[in-house]
């Protein structure tokens, strides 16, 4: 099981190999599908813009994610502490959650003004990572022992000792679980909310891909494909990390068992 990570990487190797056989072997024009050896030649043409384009896009995605995770936990805690609360607010959550950034996005972009466009799209992708981090670190804040609880109460804990000592550390995994959603999700707002801002305006791996495909330049297209499916896979790599450095010495989920 040691080796477990390799297995992913052969099947990536294997599956690349076929690609680049079976473009060559048919003749697929490049403007349908590039071999990934065309790809490859892209991208070390375009490193410069492509990597430009990649820090601007994850500046806002990581910038949305800080701003989700701080404002879902804050909600998440005021829900806890006031039932009448949650019941009046989560539904509004829940509203957010399911109405697509499409289309509240271009109102977003109008309400900020052009000149701010990167707070805009903070704001868009913030949207779209905040209900999993509220619903996670929500129902981990309830999942708290009554028994000990109501054990800390009797012995004169104050609230905020008991959110600390007790409620916090049991909505942990919760809320890591919901982080790990989350931080995937902050990357698609933020490519969303770049398409949305259009020519001109945005800077990210979007407006590379759109103005790549206008030009048939789908080489390059691709390999900003690749950078933003790349990201994705390592935030959630580093979010996963940070769980397991978190809740590897307690917690059952991540506990290895013996062999």
């Amino acid at each position: 099981m040691r080796h477990a990570a390799v297995f992913p990487i052969l099947l990536a190797a294997l599956l690349l190999g076929v690609w680049e056989w079976a473009v060559r072997h048919w003749q697929v024009p490049p403007y349908v599908l590039p071999a990934p050896s065309a790809i490859a030649r892209a991208f070390a043409d375009n490193f410069t813009s492509l990597m430009a384009a990649l820090f601007s896009t994850l500046t806002v995605t990581l910038e949305a994610f800080a701003a989700a995770c701080v404002l879902g936990v804050a909600t998440a805690i005021l829900f806890a502490q006031s039932r009448l609360l949650e019941r009046t607010l989560y539904p509004y959550a829940v509203i957010l959650q399911v109405t697509p950034v499409v289309a509240i996005a271009p109102l977003i972009l109008i309400w900020v003004g052009f000149e701010r466009i990167n707070l805009a799209l903070v704001i868009v992708a913030t949207i779209v990572a905040f209900f999993p981090i509220l619903a996670g670190a929500t129902l981990g804040l309830k999942s708290a022992d009554f028994n000990l609880i109501d054990l800390a109460r009797l012995y004169g804990a104050t609230r905020a000792q008991i959110l600390w000592r007790i409620r916090l550390p049991t909505a942990l995994p919760y809320l890591l679980s919901g982080m790990k959603t989350a931080g995937g999700l902050a990357l698609i707002g933020a490519v969303v909310a770049e398409f949305v801002a259009g020519s001109g305006t945005a800077t990210g791996l979007a407006w590379r891909i759109v103005e790549s495909g206008n030009r048939l330049e789908i080489p390059t297209l691709f390999a900003a494909l690749a950078l933003l499916a790349f990201s994705g896979v390592l935030i959630f790599a580093s979010l996963s990390l940070l769980e397991w450095a978190l809740l590897r010495r307690w917690h059952e989920s991540v506990i290895s068992r013996p062999s």
